[in-house]
């Protein structure tokens, strides 16, 4: 079974930082894309940040120039640091690793548990 198990979340101050980690088992984590998403109480979950098997990021506009995605193969694990943040920055963060092969047509996602970020005075 897929299992990602996430850490780092917790209370900070505006203009703080926090880094946030995510580690997979029971996949070829190296071959997968993976991403970091959140989610406030009433609100669609939204993508913050993803990153491929090679590397290449991509951010989502609210976050740019403040966090950075990053992976480790060898230790199967992703993580996010945050920087500079702010109370719009308070959601659960999740942790998704998507499943793509040549043969299926469909991907398959797995999801944390989720790690809550809150950003106040």
């Amino acid at each position: 079974q897929v299992q990602l198990v996430e850490s780092g979340g917790g209370l900070v101050q505006p203009g703080g930082s926090l880094t946030l980690s995510c580690v997979a088992s029971g996949s070829i984590f190296s071959i997968d894309a993976m991403g970091w998403y959140r989610q406030v109480p009433g609100k669609q979950r939204e993508l913050v940040a993803v990153i491929t098997s090679g590397g290449m990021t991509n951010y989502a506009d609210s976050v740019k120039g403040r966090f950075t995605i990053s992976r480790d193969n060898a230790k199967n694990t992703m993580y996010l640091q945050m920087n500079r943040l702010k109370p719009e920055d308070t959601a659960v963060y999740y942790c998704n690793q998507q499943l793509r092969r040549l043969t299926w047509s469909t991907p398959i996602n797995y999801w944390g548990q989720g790690t809550q970020v809150t950003v106040s005075s």
